[in-house]
């Protein structure tokens, strides 16, 4: 079955500068209409108008904003109209749980998967890029060691297989709980994405764009870990894991997890001088 591409962001993005990130989803719409899904928010006005502002220039034709606040709401012939046409999808920040419990197995999650295997991308940041993976990272403590017992973990949209993305990885030092979340299920990717930074997921294999790097953890080859027989609290232990840290240019290909190295094409790079000029 065809696939279009997936864009997880790790989130804060660049909406005013170069706007790297941004402008891969807007060249992937080929200038076709993008539907912004705030559902993650609890408090999703302004979000529209910060997106619309980003977008204007980029070449998207129009943004559509879907906001669900209940349930009962992805039933509703209105919202399921913001799809018709639409060439890609855009989910914002906020709660990944939110978004789960909100659309999953819905008609409009149907309609987002539609766009996805029709072709169409699939583009989400924070939360947004959580929810994209079949078991999600919910909850879990930043900034320390995994400690067994201290992850909350929820069923994704599962538009990728085989692996786990977490978000603002480097930033609030996330490292330890990704490697509990694979020391729970050893045969799935565990993907740490840093802020104003994505991976794009297309044709079984991962391209970085943005300014900073990506965490890919891959426990195939674990051969020690103490994540079923230890306490609660205790801290993990395990042997063997692999680490893979991928900048712009780099790609993973899924299907052998290995990483190539590259040069970003010339339209996607973040030079020192996109940051210098947010200052």
């Amino acid at each position: 079955m065809p696939e279009g591409v997936l864009i997880a962001i790790g989130g804060h993005e660049d909406r005013e500068g170069s706007r790297t990130i941004l402008k891969q989803v807007a060249k992937r719409l080929k200038g076709d209409v993008l539907v912004l899904a705030t559902v993650a928010s609890h408090q999703p006005e302004g979000y529209f108008e910060m997106y619309e502002k980003a977008f204007r220039d980029l070449g998207v034709k129009e943004l559509r904003e879907l906001y669900v606040n209940e349930r009962a709401e992805t039933q509703e012939p209105e919202k399921l109209a913001l799809f018709d046409d639409a060439a890609g999808v855009f989910f914002t920040g906020g709660d990944q749980l939110r978004i789960s419990s909100q659309i999953g197995d819905t008609p409009v999650e149907a309609r987002v998967r539609r766009i996805y295997e029709d072709g169409g991308v699939v583009a989400g940041t924070s939360a947004g890029a959580s929810m994209m993976s079949e078991t999600m990272l919910v909850r879990g403590t930043s900034q320390e060691s995994y400690r067994i017992g201290d992850l909350h973990m929820a069923p994704g949209l599962g538009l990728v297989r085989d692996m786990i993305i977490d978000q603002h990885f480097a930033e609030r030092g996330r490292i330890g709980r990704l490697l509990g979340a694979v020391a729970h299920n050893p045969r799935v990717l565990g993907v740490g994405i840093d802020e104003d930074t994505a991976v794009v997921i297309e044709e079984r294999r991962i391209k970085v764009i943005g300014r900073a790097a990506v965490y890919v953890v891959d426990g195939a080859e674990v051969s020690h870990s103490n994540v079923a027989e230890a306490e609660s609290d205790y801290a993990l232990s395990m042997h063997d894991v692999r680490l893979h840290v991928l900048t712009e240019g780099d790609c993973f290909d899924l299907r052998t997890r290995r990483p190539k190295g590259g040069m970003p094409d010339e339209d996607e790079a973040w030079s020192p001088s996109d940051e210098r000029s947010k200052r």
